[in-house]
């Protein structure tokens, strides 16, 4: 079955997202919105996806758990989950290497973990929009250990885009996927060969992206999406 998705939203956890997205107002839009699924992929942080997770199933929206990493050389990097539960541990691994500068509320905006009843229960004390202390290629081979999808994110966009950061994608690492910005210029190399996620990078709500891009899956399901991005089903949009 084809399911309409928008594969790259942040919550209000990411110093860069809006407050106003919350759990319920993230899922609410993209209900309303007629997406099926969705992934919310906050900055080296995954600590708002139980409350997401929750709110998405009594919408009947499925959410594909997911992180935006960024990696030693300011470049970003998606990684997808099958369970919140895994993409939860393997963003505590993820926290270790993390460097210790404190966010400034009043410059980047408060990192706010919430509740499935759009409640502030804690905020996020290390500026999460920090470089990791992981090589590009380390990210992925992390990613791969643990049982994730490696997507390099936006790489046809902005500096932290691997095309830009490096000038380069580098060919060591497997890559499920590859996120292509549908608001910038084609990459300029051969990109044939990936499958191609086009998701908004939404840090507003207006930003969702409407019903465009959809992905052939085996069911309704984060798994069968997990799965279908892991190569068993083609993607179109």
């Amino acid at each position: 079955m084809k399911l309409y998705c928008d594969l790259h939203i942040h919550s209000c956890l990411s110093p860069c997202g809006d407050a106003l997205m919350t759990p319920n107002n993230i899922v609410g839009m993209a209900f309303i919105k007629q997406l099926d699924a969705i992934a919310v992929c906050d900055h080296n942080c995954a600590r708002n996806l139980p409350a997401i997770k929750e709110v998405a199933d009594t919408m009947g929206v499925v959410l594909l758990p997911g992180m935006e990493l960024t990696t030693r050389e300011e470049a970003h990097m998606l990684c997808y989950f099958a369970t919140v539960e895994e993409c939860v541990a393997f963003g505590e691994e993820i926290y270790k290497h993390l460097p210790d500068i404190a966010n400034r509320p009043e410059f980047f905006g408060v990192q706010q973990v919430m509740n499935s009843q759009d409640e502030e229960i804690a905020t996020e004390g290390k500026l999460l929009i920090s470089a990791l202390d992981l090589s590009f290629e380390t990210c992925a081979a992390m990613i791969r250990e643990a049982g994730g999808l490696c997507v390099p994110a936006h790489i046809n966009r902005g500096s932290n885009g691997v095309l830009n950061a490096l000038g380069f994608l580098p060919q060591g690492p497997h890559y499920d996927a590859l996120e292509v910005s549908p608001t910038a210029a084609p990459p300029n190399m051969d990109i044939s060969s990936y499958r191609i996620l086009r998701s908004s990078d939404a840090h507003y709500l207006e930003n969702i992206l409407e019903p465009e891009f959809q992905i052939e899956a085996a069911e309704k399901s984060a798994k069968a999406l997990f799965d279908a991005i892991g190569g068993r089903f083609n993607m179109q949009g």
